[in-house]
């Protein structure tokens, strides 16, 4: 079995921890991510800043690491950001509607267009699991017709 290709760098201050993740994320990398975030849990992290910036890809299944990890915090009175996620899970955040989890929400299109864009305020409630949002969210695919479209 081949090992994960997923670096974790932790550096804590009190009650706060910068993550920094790099490589890839995915069914494989996962485990570790999600090892890394409940042990911070269990230090007594509350605050956790988590650098996206060497991640070189990133699936479903990390998202939803986030999003659960993001519940459990939630209830323990902390918070989980995430920064400078690469183009494509910054968009699975967005078609999932898990902004909340972004350090600088992405704009919405009623905000886009405004000079100084206003995040939308977040739900009482966190969204279910991205598979499941994208599921839902996902265009149905024109039934092959052998032309061009």
């Amino acid at each position: 079995m081949a090992l994960p290709q997923l670096n974790v760098y932790r550096h804590d201050r009190n009650t706060r921890a910068l993550i920094t993740l790099s490589g890839e994320i995915d069914l494989e990398s996962v485990p570790l991510l999600r090892e890394t975030l409940e042990r911070c849990l269990r230090d007594g992290i509350r605050t956790f800043d988590i650098d996206l910036t060497p991640v070189i890809f990133c699936d479903c299944t990390g998202l939803n690491a986030f999003i659960e990890t993001a519940q459990q915090i939630s209830t323990a009175g902390g918070s989980l950001q995430l920064h400078y996620p690469p183009p494509m899970l910054t968009r699975m955040i967005t078609l999932a509607r898990c902004t909340f989890l972004l350090s600088s929400p992405a704009p919405t299109p009623a905000t886009a267009l405004l000079p100084n864009p206003v995040p939308a305020p977040m739900s009482a409630t966190l969204p279910v699991p991205c598979f499941e949002t994208l599921r839902r969210l996902a265009p149905v695919a024109p039934a092959a017709s052998g032309g061009v479209l």
